[in-house]
């Protein structure tokens, strides 16, 4: 079980590991706690402009969503339905409806529910700080660790992670290469140390899948650099997925290539 805060990010983090499993016949569930409202909208209508219709954002995200699951071969989504919370400082993130400002309990206890429909050995989500401040990433985070706590149900549990020294020579890559970041520039800390990155999946026979997949949230295009890199970037980008193991109550290595290591 993967949760996920928007439509498209069930793709960078986790699209190789869901369909690795997929493939393997292990049943995929994905999470997706928002529909995406603050997103652009078709024709590229930014949030906070006057023609901004979330309404019809949250109908074309959801659409595309649909479209990459399929790509994907996830085999169960569940849709939370809650609002999106928009970025760090955005007027959206003071609405009562956003999902960021759900008490966690009501959330969380709908989580442990599906948790307790589906009964995953694995379940995966962001980081305490959402890998990268993101309001809703962080409450994913949040109603995770507490449905986990209620139900009990999880053998292992993982937060996605950046490596480090990864993201350094990727983004050293990009820049020789003339990659427009759309205006992104990682800061010195950007990802996670590398000494703490517990399991690395190989997921480079799916990079065409993941790339299929996350050209289908083609209205978020303009903000996904990762589909103009060379293929030789998108190869260094997708072919691997890395994770930090938070608890196992399985017998587990220290380091893994596998996030069913210890269950099969």
């Amino acid at each position: 079980m993967a949760v996920h805060a928007h439509p498209d990010d069930e793709v960078l983090s986790t699209g190789g590991v869901l369909a690795k499993a997929a493939a393997e016949g292990i049943r995929t569930v994905l999470v997706t706690c928002t529909n995406g409202e603050q997103g652009d909208g078709p024709g590229g209508i930014k949030p906070g402009a006057p023609d901004h219709d979330e309404a019809a954002v949250r109908e074309l995200r959801l659409k595309e969503l649909a479209e990459s699951v399929q790509l994907l071969g996830i085999s169960d989504v569940e849709l939370l339905g809650y609002h999106d919370s928009g970025m760090v400082g955005w007027e959206a993130n003071d609405r009562s409806v956003a999902f960021a400002n759900v008490p966690l309990d009501d959330a969380a206890d709908r989580l442990a529910g599906l948790m307790e429909k589906y009964r995953p050995d694995v379940v995966v989500t962001y980081d305490e700080n959402g890998n990268y401040g993101h309001p809703d990433h962080i409450q994913a985070h949040r109603i995770t660790v507490a449905a986990i706590e209620k139900s009990g149900i999880p053998a292992k549990f993982y937060h996605t992670a950046i490596p480090r020294g990864a993201a350094v020579e990727l983004f050293d890559y990009l820049r020789s290469t003339g990659v427009d970041l759309g205006g992104f520039e990682p800061p010195a800390d950007f990802g996670t140390p590398d000494e703490l990155i517990t399991t690395v999946v190989d997921v480079s026979p799916y990079v065409v899948r993941k790339r299929k997949a996350l050209e289908a949230h083609a209205s978020q295009g303009e903000n996904i650099f990762m589909l103009r890199m060379p293929e030789e970037g998108q190869q260094r980008m997708f072919g691997q997925e890395a994770f930090v193991r938070q608890f196992s109550n399985v017998p587990t290595p220290e380091s893994e290539d596998d996030l069913f290591a210890g269950l099969r």
